[in-house]
């Protein structure tokens, strides 16, 4: 029942894109349960527009793709998430859009699919709850842990007042590190080109000439995108001759000399699905192990704790599916060799003696360092022997993942999922080198595969030449270029006037490009090592340094220690997004609730102009 008495709330949310919109859509559904008829003012804040925001927004080029088939995403839950509020299904972007479901759509289409979750969401709440919309940036959050905050908003003199505040920034700019700004210099002071990390559809690009060298560090997906706007995007078409791609440039194109660490693309999505029997997960990385882990007194070492389980639980699903599925690649029995999987510890040797007599192909063995670093220990005499071993590489590895033959990769694809689903709990991990984000992009979070058969098509057309693994760059200042090499091919070095470092800006506070998030590390919100905000895995709340969770802060998304594999997920697939914006958003309206019927709200204060939403 509502109160008369107890005055309207205020809920801010900074950020409006994929997560906010989740966020949303959950606040939505458990509103008339945990808050009722209350009033309440609902503030979202994001200058990019509401659903898509930045990287889904509509106004991009449709040549860049999602990694992810349309049958693939959805922003509703189904009945495999495991929440305590209403599951309300919807619509896949396949079946929203009438596209065939194993297309890979373009973002924009994205970006028109959660423009409607969104608006849908919005149009859920009931009367009682106004909605604004603020195109703009917040720059700080204010006020005491046991009262009201005041969001400051860019361009605004008069801040907007909120009970509470959940921050859905999703991806954000970063200011350069020290390396990056010495590359910046010298740049400048010799008239070069460097691009620092940063989104690449917001990149200009036309700065890289034609027919010029550039160096690219960095393989992953921002490099395919600029793969894409500098070749199809500048007027280049692809032409099928029988088997094989073919290039036809338009003459503007500039060569991409491109490596990284690995000093190979992420691997290509998978193109077929698991039939018969799947792996029972989790197995050895659930529930059970993380709540052992959490009880366990002082601070965990993720190489020594967490990366063991980590390993025998994708261990399990890969030969699980073997003995399942290809049983006549296998040496024992299956009930034998799951006695003593078990019974082994995990990373001990015991491990390995059991899977080489067990698997007699080593190519049917799951081998994660192998796997992590292709080009460890090899070494080229020439880059035009690295160009064709990379470009065998590629196609192999096309082949595999659209071959069912080898269907346990799909298997420990799935339990990548689940493993991610349960380091969640865990938030900080200590994990040195942020390891485990960065071997899940490489292996579940790759192009699709028209993507990587476009690249070979480049690499035959000399419009990329592959650098390798471990690349170096240098400034020669003598000659006024960049130079890189790699330990793939000793020796032998790259000039060029520009270089691209074609990645993410890192997700770090103390160099965040967002002031509010600034602002919030200064005002004494906790940092991890790897300059992730720290929450609380359970609701999201906001970690000090001191360990308390604040009483009125929440946030959710890549910027936090509860990061999950992305926004939107995979149909029936247990949805870990979905999971922690239901129990923040449960969370925020219970505490909402207990406002209103126990202190009454303080008198209305000037708000900011908005664009109204109801």
């Amino acid at each position: 029942m509502s109160r008369p008495d107890a005055g309207r709330r205020s809920l801010v949310v900074v950020g409006a894109g994929p997560r906010g919109t989740g966020f949303l859509e959950r606040l939505a559904a458990n509103l008339p349960e945990l808050y009722g008829d209350h009033p309440l003012d609902l503030h979202l804040v994001d200058p990019y527009p509401a659903g898509g925001g930045r990287i889904w927004r509509t106004s991009q080029s449709p040549l860049l793709w999602m990694n992810s088939q349309a049958e693939d995403v959805t922003m509703f839950t189904d009945e495999t998430v495991t929440i305590e509020g209403p599951v309300r299904p919807g619509p896949t972007l396949a079946e929203w859009a009438g596209l065939d479901g194993r297309t890979f759509p373009s973002r924009p289409q994205q970006g028109a699919y959660l423009r409607w979750v969104y608006e849908r969401a919005r149009a859920a709440l009931p009367a009682s709850v106004t909605v604004h919309e603020h195109p703009t940036t917040a720059l700080r959050v204010t006020g005491p842990r046991d009262g009201r905050q005041r969001v400051w908003l860019d361009g605004h003199a008069v801040p907007l007042t909120a009970d509470l505040v959940v921050l859905a920034l999703g991806h954000l700019d970063a200011h350069p590190d020290e390396h990056q700004r010495e590359l910046g210099d010298f740049a400048a002071r010799h008239g070069l080109v460097h691009l620092p990390p940063d989104f690449t559809a917001d990149t200009d690009l036309s700065a890289l000439p034609a027919g010029e060298p550039v160096l690219v560090r960095g393989f992953g997906l921002a490099f395919i995108d600029l793969m894409v706007l500098l070749t199809e995007g500048r007027g280049g078409t692809y032409e099928q001759r029988d088997d094989r791609l073919v290039y036809r440039p338009s003459g503007r194109e500039p060569v991409l000399h491109v490596g990284s660490r690995r000093g190979v693309p992420y691997h290509s999505k998978i193109g077929y699905e698991l039939d018969g029997e799947h792996p029972p997960l989790p197995r050895f990385f659930g529930p059970a192990e993380v709540d052992a882990l959490l009880g366990r007194p002082g601070p965990r070492d993720f190489r020594r704790d967490v990366r063991p389980l980590v390993e025998k639980e994708l261990g399990w699903a890969h030969y699980h599916r073997l003995f399942a599925a290809h049983p006549e690649r296998t040496g024992v029995a299956w009930t034998d060799f799951e006695e003593k999987y078990t019974a082994a510890a995990p990373g001990s040797p015991e491990l390995d003696v059991l899977v080489a007599a067990a698997v007699p192909d080593p190519a049917d063995r799951l081998d994660l360092d192998a796997l992590d670093h292709p080009l460890a220990g090899v070494r080229h005499s020439s880059g035009d022997a690295l160009q064709d071993r990379l470009r065998r590489y590629i196609a192999a590895d096309l082949d595999r993942r659209h071959d069912p033959a080898h269907s346990p990769d799909l298997a420990v694809f799935d339990a990548v999922l689940s493993v991610y689903g349960q380091l969640l709990r865990l938030g900080d991990l200590g994990d040195p080198g942020n390891w485990w984000h960065g071997f899940f992009s490489y292996l579940a979070s790759g192009p699709p595969g028209p993507r990587l058969r476009q690249l070979l098509a480049l690499s035959d057309a000399g419009l990329v030449r592959f650098l390798g693994a471990d690349v170096t760059v240098e400034t020669d200042e003598e000659r006024g270029v960049f130079r890189a090499s790699s330990a793939s091919v000793p020796g032998e070095w790259t000039e060029a006037r520009a270089l691209v470092e074609a990645r993410l800006p890192d997700p770090t506070l103390k160099r965040t490009g967002s002031p509010l998030l600034r602002a919030l590390y200064e005002d004494g919100a906790r940092s991890t090592d790897a300059g992730l905000l720290a929450v609380d895995p359970d609701d999201g709340r906001v970690l000090g340094r001191d360990g308390r969770p604040h009483p009125r802060h929440f946030a959710l998304g890549p910027h936090t220690t509860a990061r999950a594999g992305g926004a939107f997920t995979r149909p029936r697939t247990g949805g870990f997004a979905f999971r922690q914006n239901d129990r923040t958003a449960r969370t925020a309206l219970a505490l909402l609730r207990d406002l209103s019927c126990t202190t009454p709200a303080p008198e209305p204060e000037a708000v900011p102009e908005a664009v109204p939403a109801r």
